[in-house]
């Protein structure tokens, strides 16, 4: 999840942090002394001899003074590291006051890779490698096919009446469509549109393609069903589909227009390294540090290897956060194409196998075991992942490597009490009346909370650390802060 990450549901991972890198790094250089000087010249010896001696009284020599003893220097001692502070969360059940308010660590779930971590890691110097082995435990370098393919859900449940049609193009080069052995010309468009009719109370759905070239001309014409196709046939084509309200609408690969009985879905299909062209700029400040960026790539790739399953269902990931976000052509960067380019297929494995490299926006100083996070029902721990073990994410000193992101530290804004419990009693998960406590007891190895139990005049709740933030998130007052992750309180954090 990765993930600059967004809020996940609807979201994954993670993530993120997609924006301009607001912590620009200009490290001074120090001219380093000469190792080797120049000696200075020793003085000539004497060339006169001595006078020679006389019958006269020798003088009684003047007492030379004792020098002052210098004092040996006191030797600096070496730094000894901070160990890592962990705040005082709370070991009683929370009563609440008439104003609440909560204090936060991190943005994101907390599980595999911190970007924010990964670029502090890569400013002290840290290679990719050893990033993606502190974030993913026991995990090994490896390589898989860059071209394997990759299966994007890039438009859902789009309804394509005949008064608005899905709206698709074929740019820079020549395409086709499964449909016709008709090859267009760039700037031809496809329209496809739905018309139901109903008989003796039985609805049927019929859809209706037509190509247009670029002065209105109709080139090809007719009813289609299925799963028709467009590809680009030049490898200077690609495809754009127009009815996307992004201004992220272009792609490479084919374009699959999944037709159901009352909406159509989009589908891009697109080699693996060329997938990851449209994900990491996407994912990462492209400013950032290379070994940051190459961490990245790697861990971007080994996720999506993972959700391929090309045997089932018509798309393997979503475009956005509940995958990792995925902008095609339009956010592709010289940068970062060179990047993937230069370690094709290179992907990290555990035991064998590719391995489910989540991300996310920032640890707070710690990731969390995934068993803490990715909870089964009721918020308790799930299956534990050998590989996927939170970490003290911080240097020898106790300096986070994320401490300078943006959401290192949070706060909510102050709700009254009746706010809150309006609030959620908007969702029957979470509805107990007048809410009086909160126990907030149930944490990780990071803090991170993974279950909350809420008690109020009608009764008590239980529901995961998620589905607490979700429903906060989701009936909070406009124009409120959000919480962005489960590691809060209703005190303020110490911070290191």
């Amino acid at each position: 999840m990765p993930a600059l990450a967004a809020d996940r549901a609807p979201e994954r991972v993670r993530t993120v942090v997609a924006n301009a890198d607001p912590l620009a790094v200009d490290p001074s250089a120090t001219a380093a002394p000469d190792a080797n000087p120049t000696p200075s010249p020793a003085p000539d010896p004497a060339t006169n001899p001595a006078p020679a001696p006389t019958d006269a009284p020798v003088p009684t020599p003047t007492p030379v003074p004792t020098p002052t003893p210098v004092p040996t220097p006191t030797p600096v001692p070496t730094p000894t590291p901070t160990p890592w502070p962990k705040p005082a969360w709370p070991t009683t059940v929370t009563t609440l006051g008439t104003s609440v308010k909560f204090y936060g660590l991190g943005y994101g779930h907390g599980v595999g890779m911190s970007q924010y971590g990964a670029r502090g890691r890569a400013q002290a110097g840290q290679t990719a490698e050893q990033i993606l082995a502190a974030y993913f435990k026991g995990a090994v370098l490896s390589t898989t096919s860059p071209t394997r393919d990759v299966r994007v859900l890039v438009l859902a449940g789009y309804a394509a009446p005949s008064s608005a049609p899905l709206v698709l193009h074929g740019r820079g080069g020549t395409w086709g469509l499964s449909t016709t052995t008709a090859v267009f010309p760039a700037g031809a468009s496809l329209l496809a549109w739905r018309t139901t009719r109903t008989v003796d109370g039985v609805a049927t759905t019929t859809w209706q393609a037509r190509v247009t070239d670029a002065a209105g001309s109709v080139l090809y014409s007719a009813v289609v069903s299925g799963k028709p196709v467009l590809r680009p046939l030049e490898p200077a084509s690609y495809l754009q589909v127009d009815s996307r309200t992004s201004g992220y609408d272009t792609y490479r690969g084919a374009l699959t227009l999944v037709l159901g009985a009352s909406t159509v879905n989009v589908v891009n299909t697109v080699a693996l390294d060329q997938y990851l062209r449209g994900v990491v700029p996407a994912e990462m400040p492209v400013s950032w540090p290379k070994e940051a960026l190459r961490a990245q790539v790697i861990a971007a790739r080994s996720y999506a290897f993972k959700e391929l399953n090309p045997t089932t269902g018509t798309y393997d990931m979503f475009d956005d956060t509940r995958s990792q976000i995925y902008r095609g052509i339009g956010a592709e960067r010289p940068a970062t194409d060179a990047l993937i380019a230069a370690e094709p297929g290179a992907v990290i494995r555990s035991g064998g196998t590719v391995i489910k490299a989540f991300f996310f926006s920032t640890g707070g100083g710690a990731t969390e075991n995934n068993e803490y996070v990715f909870v089964t029902k009721g918020g308790k721990p799930g299956t534990k992942v050998a590989y996927l073990r939170g970490i003290a994410d911080r240097n020898a000193f106790g300096v986070p490597y994320d401490a300078a992101a943006p959401y290192y530290h949070w706060t909510s804004s102050t709700l009254t009490r009746a706010q809150l419990s309006a609030m959620f009693a908007k969702d029957g998960r979470t509805s107990v009346g007048s809410l009086t406590k909160l126990d907030l007891r149930r944490r990780g190895v990071s803090g991170r909370l993974y279950q909350v139990v809420l008690y109020g005049s009608a009764g008590s709740k239980t529901v995961s650390a998620d589905t607490f933030r979700a429903v906060y998130n989701t009936y909070r007052p406009s124009g409120k802060l959000m919480l962005r992750s489960n590691g809060f309180d209703t005190h303020p954090i110490p911070l290191p």
